[in-house]
């Protein structure tokens, strides 16, 4: 076990021999820590937290009351191999979040950017992928595999299922299912989502002009008219100057096993 001196634990935390504790980091009452755990520098755990897993925990981030992070996949496979759970820095963490470990079948990694915001409630599942600056709202629920790209907005009380990607800057709303892959800065709403078209807020908050917004809205009316990936294919040899269209025929164009959301 490695503590740095600077590191302030409470007296009724538990930390495991082997767990490493960096400079400035805080651990409040009873909290767990496992004996794989990794706190980057100046982590916060608020009281009554769970780390455990072969965890690793980047510079800044806050864990809230009562979060279980780093436990074991809530997959039936799941046989007890090695596999691990990667935090970046300055994400928030709020009350009772849960976020698994990865499986030996799904790579073995489930990885969290930086900047992130978890809000109470949210459960990140086995071999999940989030980029930068992803907020999951109250309650919003990733299922296994999913890959969030930066920038992406779940609205709460929603869920998306295994293996879906869901593209930069994208926004699902509230108590929406999602169980396709969404489009870079698509709007995704209704119960049983569908693409409703822009996430135009996003894009105009990211610096989007008008251009590009309008070529953006021509490229989802064409999607809208015949299957996403002959339609992508098309407009991809067309080589587009816009960068924004451009990286939505990338990520139609990308590996994925799912189909896509359509426009209603």
């Amino acid at each position: 076990m490695t503590i740095d001196p600077s590191a302030q634990i409470h007296p009724s935390a538990h930390v495991e021999p082997g767990a490493r504790i960096g400079a400035g980091c805080r651990v409040g009452p009873f909290c767990l820590i496992g004996p794989e755990v990794v706190l980057g520098r100046a982590v916060e755990v608020k009281s009554h937290a769970v780390i455990t897993g072969r965890t690793e925990i980047g510079e800044g981030t806050v864990i809230f009351p009562f979060a279980t992070i780093g436990e074991i996949p809530q997959d039936l496979k799941f046989q007890g191999e090695d596999t691990s759970l990667v935090i970046g820095a300055r994400n928030r963490i709020r009350e009772h979040v849960t976020i698994n470990v990865g499986t030996g079948g799904g790579g073995g990694v489930t990885r969290i950017g930086d900047d992130c915001l978890l809000m109470a409630g949210a459960h990140v599942a086995h071999d999940c992928q989030l980029g930068n600056k992803v907020i999951l709202v109250n309650n919003a629920a990733l299922a296994g595999h999913c890959v969030l790209e930066d920038e992406v907005i779940v609205g709460g009380l929603s869920g998306v299922h295994q293996f879906v990607r869901i593209g930069r800057g994208a926004m699902i709303g509230a108590v929406t299912m999602v169980t396709a892959d969404v489009i870079p800065h698509g709007l995704v709403q209704g119960p049983r989502g569908t693409l409703d078209g822009l996430n135009l807020v996003g894009l105009k908050r990211r610096g989007a002009g008008r251009g590009d917004i309008t070529a953006l809205r021509d490229l989802v009316a064409a999607l809208g008219q015949g299957t996403f990936r002959d339609t992508a294919r098309a407009r991809s040899a067309e080589n587009p100057d816009c960068a924004l269209v451009r990286e939505v025929l990338d990520f139609i164009l990308g590996p994925s096993d799912r189909s896509f959301l359509t426009p209603r």
